[in-house]
């Protein structure tokens, strides 16, 4: 990967100010994704559908290796960039392409019934993996999984997050070879 090349990056972000980050971040001219989700509120007797984050701490920046490492500084305090140590220094960790392609598929559907499920746990591997060939998240990658008594598709990023999709029909799902 080159130092100038675009990727996308995780952000743990403190105090769920995931909106403030956006906002630092568009003013450096860095596109930014916060995995959105509709929830239903009740005040004063009045429902109202609503977005909120789908993570409350969690955002992701497309941006390149250098600006990421430009960037962590300015965030020092707000946010972190997820990281890995590479000798003495810590670099942040690029998310493959794919990988973050799917999992923006998955969680900017609007779809009733997405859950954050946690962050990356083995637990959640076991299983097939599946190919979506219709409906809603026609496209993505996952495993399936039974989580509350429904067989559902587990789209993950690596090291940060793991979501689940509502329920997918079979006939929707086509067994994918593993590949590392």
């Amino acid at each position: 990967m080159e130092i100038t090349d675009l990727r996308w990056f995780a952000l743990k972000v403190f105090y769920n100010k995931v909106f403030d980050i956006e906002d630092t971040l568009k003013g450096d001219g860095i596109e930014s994704y916060i995995p959105m989700t509709s929830v239903m509120i009740e005040r004063n007797g009045v429902k109202k559908l609503t977005e909120r984050p789908l993570i409350s701490s969690l955002m992701f920046m497309h941006t390149t290796q250098k600006s990421a490492i430009a960037i962590r500084e300015k965030l020092e305090g707000r946010a972190m960039i997820y990281s890995r140590r590479i000798d003495s220094r810590f670099e942040p960790v690029a998310i493959p392409e794919k990988e973050m392609n799917i999992f923006m598929l998955v969680t900017s559907k609007g779809e009733n019934g997405v859950e954050y499920i946690g962050e990356d746990n083995p637990r959640y591997h076991k299983g097939d993996l599946v190919k979506v060939i219709d409906g809603p998240f026609k496209g993505s990658e996952g495993h399936i999984v039974r989580i509350k008594n429904d067989h559902r598709l587990v789209v993950t990023v690596k090291g940060i997050c793991a979501v689940a999709t509502s329920y997918i029909p079979r006939c929707f799902l086509q067994k994918v070879e593993e590949t590392d």
